[in-house]
């Protein structure tokens, strides 16, 4: 492949040497530099890219992609762009042939419910034949591959080498989570979005190593809207306004509102042992009546974004209705079925925020008691702990406090820093360290009409204890513990 290739769509002066030479390998971390391979230099948080000119030219590259001036071995092609960063999205679209034109691709930001989405997305067009390839915070979907994910969004080079192997997959359409920090370190930069979707926006990944303030988070969402094709937004969100202000697609928005161009109406929780939904009826661009078997109202915000969406795939009405009886993700709100008497769930909140979020919309439910059963991280900010267990003691009818990932630090530290938040409340609790025992105990005691969460650990399976992960699904705890609670009925 030449280099002008990778260059065509990008904007760059030639320093040193000439851009027409023949390339192996486009790379940006110099540990995989070879012979023929250009190099990007990325000014990254843990490292420089410019700092390994010299490295890399001994090991034969043949050009290094630049933003500042640097010293380069004379053998070796220089060349400068304004952002390296922005240069790596486009030369990754050009190395794998673009692969982006030949899907369409749906790319939500917000800080709320990106993840359960984007499954409710795929579920809904691939039961209409469709097949779609998924990019989220859990893992990357390609065909019957999945590979566990890093970061929200990968570096770019790594999105367009997914989008080839969807392609190469058969593939046609592709959902994303697309985060504000994806957005800002250009690593979709170029990639022609069919469908841009926005959730809702919290005060959240604002921080050293994130966004400087709300602003920049707020700008960087935004960014999303000046490259997608359509626009789908919630009209209900304070800050759609704002994140829209640049917008160049067209917007269509969905909501409660009355002005939202795709609304739920009518909206009611739907509840009955080991069952907890929400339905309501879509008004405006379509018209039919919805019911889904995940509880809460921000569960219709997430139904109606996989609505908006669908839409636009031509879904007739009766199959999005049918696919989101059945739309499930691991670990977010998750029920197992365990008796006949209560309600038992998974949860993936691991925060004061989507803990607060989470009881909240279950105590709607009116429970005869609500249970929640969790622990903290270790090597994590012991205010997480305090306003976890405050959350809990506050909300829970009964907290069941026990261990999550407690890394290096002693389990029994983490569940005292959270009894110091618990304190503050009235709330009842009782600590079991080991978290099986614990959910023996939850299983063992619940009463008719009781709902169960065990939050925390959500889609995980392994619980990672001095440097070691141990294989722990908490659906197989559920199991272990159902199998020995029967036994014990049958001996007595």
């Amino acid at each position: 492949m030449r280099l002008t290739q990778l260059l065509e769509r990008l904007e760059y002066k030639v320093i040193q040497g000439t851009d027409d030479r023949e390339i192996t390998t486009l790379i940006n971390d110099s540990r995989k530099v070879e012979a023929g391979s250009v190099f990007v230099c990325i000014s990254g948080a843990v490292s420089d890219g410019h700092r390994f000119v010299e490295e890399v030219a001994k090991k034969g590259a043949a050009a290094v992609i630049v933003e500042r001036e640097v010293d380069a071995p004379e053998n070796l092609t220089v060349i400068q762009v304004s952002d390296t960063r922005y240069a790596l999205a486009l030369m990754s679209a050009a190395y794998f042939g673009y692969p982006a034109e030949k899907l369409k691709i749906i790319g939500i930001t917000g800080t709320k419910g990106k993840t359960t989405t984007t499954y409710m997305i795929k579920s809904i067009l691939e039961n209409v034949g469709h097949k779609v390839g998924l990019i989220g915070t859990i893992e990357t979907v390609i065909g019957e591959r999945k590979i566990p994910a890093a970061n929200t969004t990968p570096e770019s080079y790594t999105i367009h080498q997914y989008f080839a192997e969807m392609v190469k997959a058969g593939c046609d359409s592709v959902v994303m989570e697309v985060s504000s920090q994806g957005l800002m370190l250009h690593r979709t930069a170029g990639i022609p979005f069919e469908l841009g979707i926005f959730t809702n926006l919290g005060h959240d990944h604002i921080g050293p190593n994130e966004h400087k303030d709300f602003e920049d988070y707020k700008r960087c969402k935004g960014l999303l809207f000046q490259q997608c094709r359509i626009g789908i937004a919630n009209i209900d969100d304070p800050y759609f306004p704002e994140v829209f202000q640049g917008a160049t697609c067209q917007v269509e928005t969905f909501g409660l509102s009355r002005e939202a161009d795709l609304r739920a109406v009518d909206t009611h929780l739907v509840s009955r042992p080991g069952y907890l939904g929400v339905a309501y009826h879509v008004q405006g661009l379509l018209d039919f009546d919805v019911e889904i078997d995940l509880p809460g109202l921000f569960s219709v915000y997430n139904s109606l974004t996989a609505i908006a969406v669908c839409r636009h795939f031509s879904v007739r009405e009766e199959a999005i209705w049918r696919a989101l009886k059945a739309a499930k993700v691991k670990g977010r709100i998750e029920i197992v079925k365990v008796s006949d008497d209560f309600t038992l769930m998974i949860d993936y909140a691991h925060n004061a925020m989507s803990l607060e979020s989470l009881l909240t919309t279950l105590k709607e439910y009116h429970p005869s008691r609500l249970v929640c059963l969790f622990g903290c991280g270790g090597n994590r900010s012991k205010d997480r702990r305090y306003e976890m267990g405050e959350v809990s003691g506050r909300l829970a009818d009964l907290t069941i406090i026990t261990s999550d990932n407690p890394r290096s630090e002693e389990p029994q530290d983490i569940i005292d820093d959270i009894k110091i938040g618990m304190e503050k409340t009235e709330g009842k609790y009782v600590e079991i360290c080991d978290r099986k025992e614990a959910i023996r105990y939850a299983i063992a005691n619940g009463q008719p009409g009781d709902v169960i969460v065990l939050a925390g650990k959500g889609h995980e399976d392994y619980q990672e204890i001095k440097g070691v992960k141990y294989p722990m699904d908490e659906r197989v705890l559920i199991a272990e513990v159902l199998k020995e609670l029967h036994v014990c009925e049958h001996n007595h």
